[in-house]
């Protein structure tokens, strides 16, 4: 089963290109360690929640962005694989040096319950974080199915649902805290992957009116959802 190891971080504005470059330098490494896929997207549309959103997520600072993330794997045991080999390979101490507050950092790995789509390279993101109950896995999942539809048909190319596995605490901030979840509550790590921003815009409107998703209830409490469109800076 796919599996993604996801991430939410704070980065100083004027430190943009220096976490690019960050980024793109640890490609070959993680793609080395057993990653399909690597992808870092900068906020561009991240509103202010009423109990959530995500610069409440990671505790961003005025002058902070917030880089929404991740790494595909083939399955859980080839993430495994690769934190052990992170963790042993002496290649990763120039790393050290991060770009941005790394125990604000909030990540975990995910089982990928819904994916749809034939996916492609990234132009735009729409992230989310949400908690459901442990009991509506399934409930949620069809729920997931479900709206797939709406946004491939107006040019979305991938659509990722994918249920917490392994999400560590943290002293300051994680998942799990970003989305106030409840002890009967997983953490769901999503996202739509658009061509463009400009596909994105145009296509919103149209999937909140689409006659498909009337009458859907969602099994999770909408109010605690964090979401936003983040501009893709790498996708490889």
């Amino acid at each position: 089963m796919t599996y993604i190891e996801g991430f939410v971080t704070a980065v100083p504005e004027s430190n943009r290109q220096r976490y690019v470059q960050h980024a793109q330098e640890a490609l070959p490494l993680v793609r080395e360690f057993g990653a399909g896929r690597m992808v870092e997207a900068w906020s561009d549309d991240v509103a202010t929640g009423a109990v959530t959103d995500f610069r409440r997520a990671v505790l961003a600072g005025e002058d902070e962005a917030v880089v929404f993330s991740w790494f595909v794997y083939p399955n859980r045991q080839a993430r495994q694989q690769a934190v052990e080999q992170m963790i042993a390979d002496l290649r990763m101490e120039k790393f050290a040096d991060l770009p941005f507050d790394g125990k604000r950092m909030i990540f975990g790995g995910f089982e990928v319950l819904n994916e749809a789509g034939p996916g492609g390279t990234a132009g735009y993101v729409d992230g989310a974080i949400l908690a459901v109950p442990r009991a509506r896995r399934d409930e949620f999942k069809a729920f997931a199915q479900l709206c797939n539809a709406p946004f491939l048909d107006r040019g979305a190319t991938k659509v990722i649902d994918a249920w917490e596995d392994d999400v560590p605490p943290g002293t300051l901030t994680d998942f799990r805290k970003a989305v106030l979840a409840a002890d009967d509550e997983s953490v769901v790590f999503g996202w739509v992957e658009w061509p463009s921003k400009a596909v994105r815009d145009a296509a919103w409107p149209e999937v909140q009116q689409d006659p498909r998703m009337a009458g859907i209830e969602a099994p999770f409490d909408g109010t605690r959802m964090v979401f936003g469109g983040f501009e893709t800076m790498l996708d490889g």
